[in-house]
């Protein structure tokens, strides 16, 4: 079984699980521009607590009081509810004939706002720290994660397919969020400084999504290739 065998079974599973729940929306007059536009705010909400968990380590060193770190798992927990709404938008569209260029327009649009969002405010944790370096891996993390999006949207402007990589939004958003959650609610408990797996899953992004940009321009460009020898050639 390949990877993208074993990703696309997920998402059928889960395209069943939200079958029922879908059809109610729709009768309710939900628009997947709503349910976009609510996935955008549940990560604005993540990243809020992730700034008040900075805020809180700040407050620690200036006034002893106690670090909040629960608040990075409690992030993690809200991208996850909200990024159902990544599936359920798309699936509305296609099953209730909702689809518009617009609505592909604008959720590929807050998809990019979600992860500047995020990683920005992790970005400026580790910057509370005091910990520049994990803040220029975040910074690299975010400019890969958005090179990838790009160079997928510029190539499919030039009738090219372009969805190879590994390191794709949905990938992602789980690395991201498992990153949060082990090191907002194992800091009691694994014997070292659980923030180590939130930097480890920065790295890691940062590393495959920069990787995955550079493949897919690659593949651009063998296929760009193929195309003007033929132009050529006639």
């Amino acid at each position: 079984m390949t990877f993208q065998t074993f990703r696309n079974g997920i998402q059928q599973g889960v395209y069943k699980l939200i079958d029922a729940p879908v059809r109610l929306l729709v009768r309710l007059g939900v628009t997947p521009n709503w349910i976009t536009t609510l996935g955008l705010l549940g990560n604005v909400l993540a990243a809020v607590l992730i700034v008040r968990a900075a805020l809180s380590v700040w407050m620690a060193s200036s006034f002893g009081m106690p670090v909040s770190y629960a608040l990075l798992g409690w992030a993690g927990l809200c991208i996850i509810v909200f990024s159902i709404c990544d599936m359920v938008d798309g699936y509305m569209a296609r099953t209730h004939h909702l689809e518009s260029r617009f609505g592909a327009f604008y959720d590929s649009v807050l998809d990019r706002y979600q992860e500047l969002v995020v990683l920005s405010a992790i970005a400026f944790y580790f910057m509370v720290l005091g910990d520049w370096g994990s803040s220029l891996i975040t910074a690299l993390a975010l400019i890969g994660s958005i090179m990838v999006s790009y160079v997928r949207a510029r190539a499919e402007g030039l009738g090219c397919e372009c969805k190879v990589g590994l390191m794709q939004r949905p990938e992602r958003v789980v690395v991201l969020v498992l990153g949060l959650l082990l090191a907002g609610f194992l800091q009691h408990v694994v014997p070292f400084n659980s923030l180590w797996f939130l930097l480890g899953a920065v790295v890691l992004i940062a590393v495959l999504a920069n990787w995955t940009a550079i493949v897919r321009i690659l593949h651009v460009k063998k296929q760009l290739d193929v195309r003007d020898a033929a132009e050529k050639g006639n």
